[in-house]
């Protein structure tokens, strides 16, 4: 591909990426939005007034704003303009329950509020959960008379914020559950966001390799690092980023016809429901390079269908939001549609992450052996929002950040994902605690007692299942009992199923034996993830 290639040195702040590409490349396409085109111009003008539309408001650095809505190319004005004012964007998502979004502004203390159409509706239903009130800004028109993004936007002057960022400083605060079902803010600053993108520059590795002519697909959430770091991985590398409102597996094959896409990210079960839809097989594919996928490795026999059908190459990508995404890939070259001893791995490690396996007492383990995974590397967090003996227990005082999965690591040095050490559930690319739906489902009066698992399913990966303990004389009627925890937290978190027994296992100290419950699910499996 034609053009110069980019100077990853002078990006070391977000704001510092908007400018570079404007100087760089000003009338090349960053964003595409149903049919609204971003020059990388406009789009550092455009960031340059949301940053002084946000000082004007009188935030200073270090505040916090929110975010709830669906993917948008305004969201990413909003990132890396609220980045230049030295304001920390926290992404919600949209489906969760006015409760759960309540929460996270609560917790973020969040200034601003910022809410895309699919919410605006419920905005009431959330403030009436929020002791302060944050200023609400829509992002699309609305009927209910809040203040409009562009116009708030373009009230603001365009001129350089007098704002001194550096890449030390929080970026992003992104919210992920914890196994207490208490969502924690993890704080992203601009060198854990930039430095790995550096990195792998210098590695220069085909599959990561940019071009000025790339497009990308930015089909998944914004709430999720998945969507997010996606996003900003194109804008920093100067390609094209498509922006998907949402997942829609039709939407998305017309992305690759009409946008020309060469790079998309996806978790394997969207694969799926792309890859077997019936038009699937008439769309030209030509211009698709990698199809990049993480949460969840891929099936052997969705991989040979992806291939088959895709004919590009594919890369897994291993890592969590406290990583800043991606820490450990499998590269092409080890996706053999004939199976392979390594396609069961996590793959190696990402150019500055190192890796170690930890035993019960936090010693290193020997090759082979299964213990907890533990990261160090430039992406890792600089820790949750007020939460400084989490950040102790997560990261110690040499950098190493626990991850909570096992597993062990070859004599190749290849990662391989044998459990999880805490019992979080991932569902289509979701991370879902089962305390936090406990917690939902116990308040349902007919419920003694719950314990929540996650079993094998063919397309999410894991699907939730709750083991209920009925009070003597309910009902038995697991419907009813989904249908309430619906009520309470986001539909993709409530269980799928629920058996019931008389009573759950417990150990001598009373804890549940989940371990015991999820068993005979797994049995036969080769990993206890899916």
């Amino acid at each position: 591909m034609s053009g110069p290639a980019v100077d990853f040195d002078r990006m070391t702040t977000l704001g510092d990426v908007a400018r570079y590409h404007h100087a760089a490349r000003p009338e090349a396409t960053a964003l595409v939005f149903e049919g609204r085109r971003t020059s990388f111009a406009d789009f550092d003008r455009h960031t340059d007034q949301v940053a002084n539309a946000l000082l004007a408001e009188g935030l200073i650095q270090g505040d916090r704003i929110a975010y709830v809505g669906k993917n948008s190319d305004h969201y990413f004005e909003l990132l890396f303009g609220a980045a230049k004012a030295g304001v920390v964007l926290a992404p919600i998502g949209w489906r969760l329950a006015p409760r759960e979004i309540a929460y996270i502004l609560g917790d973020a203390e969040a200034r601003m509020v910022f809410v895309g159409p699919e919410l605006i509706a419920h905005v009431r239903d959330v403030a009436e959960l929020i002791l302060d009130q944050p200023r609400l800004i829509a992002m699309e028109d609305n009927e209910y008379g809040h203040p409009e993004f562009v116009a708030w936007r373009d009230a603001a002057p365009c001129v350089t914020p007098d704002v001194r960022v550096t890449s030390a400083d929080i970026a992003i605060q992104l919210y992920t559950s914890g196994t207490t079902g208490r969502p924690k803010g993890a704080m992203l600053t601009h060198n854990n966001i930039l430095a790995p993108r550096r990195l792998a520059a210098v590695a220069d590795m085909d599959w990561n390799r940019w071009g000025p002519d790339d497009v990308s697909l930015v089909a998944m959430p914004v709430a999720h690092i998945g969507g997010t770091g996606w996003g900003v991985v194109g804008l920093v590398n100067g390609a094209k980023g498509v922006v998907a409102r949402e997942f829609d597996p039709a939407k998305v094959l017309d992305f690759i016809e009409r946008d020309r896409v060469s790079k998309m990210f996806m978790v394997p079960s969207a694969l799926q429901i792309v890859v077997r839809l019936p038009r699937a097989r008439q769309v030209d594919y030509s211009r698709l390079t990698y199809i990049l996928y993480g949460a969840a490795p891929i099936p052997l026999d969705l991989l040979r269908e992806c291939v088959e059908v895709f004919g590009c190459g594919f890369v897994q990508q291993y890592g969590m939001t406290e990583t800043t995404g991606t820490v450990v890939y499998l590269p092409p070259q080890d996706h053999d549609p004939a199976g392979n001893a390594r396609m069961r791995s996590a793959g190696l490690p990402m150019p500055g992450v190192e890796l170690k396996v930890l035993g019960p007492d936090g010693e290193s383990l020997p090759t082979g052996e299964v213990g907890e995974v533990a990261i160090r590397s430039p992406a890792n967090m600089a820790g949750y929002w007020k939460l400084p003996e989490a950040t102790a227990d997560t990261i110690d005082e040499d950098g190493w950040l626990r991850t909570g999965d096992a597993g062990y690591i070859d004599a190749d040095g290849y990662l391989f994902i044998h459990d999880r050490v805490k019992d979080m559930i991932i569902s289509g690319g979701e991370n879902i605690y089962p305390a936090e739906v406990e917690s939902a489902v116990y308040g349902h009066p007919h419920v003694a007692e719950v314990a929540v698992i996650g079993v094998p399913d063919d397309t999410w990966g894991e699907a939730v299942k709750a083991v209920v303990a009925l009070k003597p004389g309910a009902p038995v009627d697991p419907a009813d009992i989904i249908a309430f925890a619906r009520t309470r937290i986001a539909a993709f978190k409530a269980p799928k199923t629920i058996d019931f027994v008389a009573a759950l296992p417990r150990n001598a100290s009373g804890k549940i034996l989940r371990r015991e419950l999820r068993d005979p699910y797994w049995a036969g499996m080769t990993r206890r993830v899916n």
